[in-house]
């Protein structure tokens, strides 16, 4: 058992704290088994002094001497009647140098005066009185000396002190026995599922089942049971995403090609005799470039990290009016929504500066999730977006009246696979929108969530972290 090891460190505390304990009742004990003494020895004096009273001549002095050595005193003073008479006296003839009455006396009188006993290594003549037991007289007195009285207080102290610590090893012990069973067992088992944990994460197995009976070791148990299912969930998650990392990567190259192909193909649109063909290749055209785009930085992403975005200034009113165009033609039955209405509020001046594509998808993601959202309610809602500007930042608002998001998903909200209230939804929208917005030195919040619908609030700050040299005016 070694002092650094718990079990170690809380038997010697044991021992010290019983020792302190013996300590705080060593005075009060002392000062008892004083008085006892004197007591005693008031006694031993009133019978001899009650053998010479029964006599009725005078006793011899060598009898009176061994009367008095019996009781332990030098001479004794009984008050009987009245009347004052000494009845045993010795040849000691040094003075009295301190009277003590035992029949007034407080605990606290009690205690110091055996303290100063105590640390009085001179042998003093003092006188004690006291009542006589039995009513055999009025009072006694007898004189002593103090060194007799010193030495028993100084060996009943040390008996008491050598029964005090071997209580304390024999407790200590005890409390060390009760503290390994009940304390220190069920910490090495915690200890031993952890290590096993750490050697196998990934396997369910090593979860620690709480079995302890002690309250404090079954919660320590329940929290490390659910920290270890949730970092192995999130380590399956891991794994999962790096596979879906791997799939999406394969199926972005084979896709980039088609939609190369299909740009081409789309080119050659604008030189039909059609003037709606005309008018929509442009955008056509546009929408796949975006998607070869997202190809070619799904392909980065897998070898290594997504690219720094392309930043530029452009007016952000076309843009909003290009995502709710794109999402219009997207809703129920390939035309645009009767249920849901667009609303944009945003300044024609208005200019910021960000990576135009980037911001594309951001908003398309927000204002896809609102439709969806309020076409699942069947009932009319509207979404809109609002821009606005300060001398830090940028401020974009989409805002929508569809019913808002349950509790889970908004605990969870920018985490991936798990903030999507739609059946059939990945979860990633959010997430790539709240990453793209990061990349951009802002930040993407959730301002509210009711029954009255959301709002999310887009902030692109002016001073941005990332400076790249790809910067060009878009205006």
């Amino acid at each position: 058992m070694r002092l650094n090891s718990l079990s170690g460190r809380f038997a010697a505390l044991t021992i010290i704290f019983v020792l302190l304990a013996e300590i705080l009742i060593l005075v009060p004990a002392l000062s008892n088994f004083r008085l006892n003494f004197l007591q005693q020895r008031l006694e031993r004096a009133q019978i001899a002094s009650l053998a010479v009273l029964a006599s009725d001549q005078a006793i011899a002095a060598d009898l009176e001497e061994e009367l008095v050595r019996n009781a332990g005193v030098y001479n004794v003073v009984l008050r009987r009647d009245e009347i004052r008479q000494l009845m045993l006296a010795s040849q000691f003839l040094d003075p009295v140098e301190e009277t003590f009455d035992l029949r007034d006396q407080t605990i606290w009188v009690a205690m110091d005066d055996a303290l100063r006993q105590l640390f009085d290594r001179s042998n003093r003549t003092i006188r004690v009185i006291g009542e006589p037991v039995n009513q055999a007289g009025q009072l006694i007195e007898i004189t002593l000396g103090t060194e007799a009285l010193r030495q028993a207080m100084i060996d009943f102290g040390l008996r008491l002190l050598a029964l005090s610590a071997a209580f304390s090893v024999l407790t200590a012990l005890l409390l060390n026995l009760a503290a390994q069973r009940m304390i220190l067992k069920p910490m090495r088992r915690v200890i031993s599922h952890m290590s096993t944990y750490a050697s196998a994460p990934e396997d369910e197995r090593s979860i620690i089942i709480p079995d302890a009976r002690l309250v404090e070791i079954a919660e320590a148990e329940t929290a490390l049971a659910s920290m270890q299912r949730t970092l192995t969930s999130a380590l399956k998650q891991k794994d999962r995403m790096a596979q879906l990392g791997q799939a999406v990567a394969k199926i972005s190259h084979d896709l980039r090609n088609i939609l190369t192909t299909s740009q081409i193909f789309a080119d050659r649109l604008e030189e039909s005799a059609d003037p709606k063909v005309r008018r929509a290749a442009p955008k056509l055209v546009n929408s796949i470039t975006r998607a070869v785009n997202l190809c070619e930085t799904t392909l980065a992403f897998g070898r290594a990290e997504e690219p720094p975005p392309t930043l530029s200034r452009f007016p952000l009113a076309p843009l909003v009016a290009e995502v709710i165009e794109a999402e219009a033609l997207l809703a129920t039955g390939g035309e645009q929504s009767n249920i849901v209405d667009y609303v944009t509020d945003i300044p024609p001046t208005l200019v910021i500066r960000a990576d135009r594509d980037q911001l594309h998808r951001v908003l398309s993601n927000l204002v896809r999730n609102a439709r969806q959202a309020i076409e699942g309610t069947v009932q009319p809602g509207t979404i809109e977006v609002a821009g606005a500007e300060n001398d830090n930042e940028w401020c974009i608002r989409v805002g929508d009246t569809g019913p808002g998001l349950p509790p889970k998903a908004r605990e969870f909200l920018f985490q991936p696979f798990s903030g999507s209230v739609r059946k059939g939804g990945t979860g990633l929208g959010l997430t790539i929108a709240a990453e793209l917005i990061r990349a951009l030195g802002g930040r993407l919040e959730l301002l509210r969530s009711d029954e009255e619908g959301s709002e999310f609030l887009i902030h692109i700050p002016r001073a941005m972290a990332i400076r790249t040299q790809r910067e060009t005016t878009a205006i």
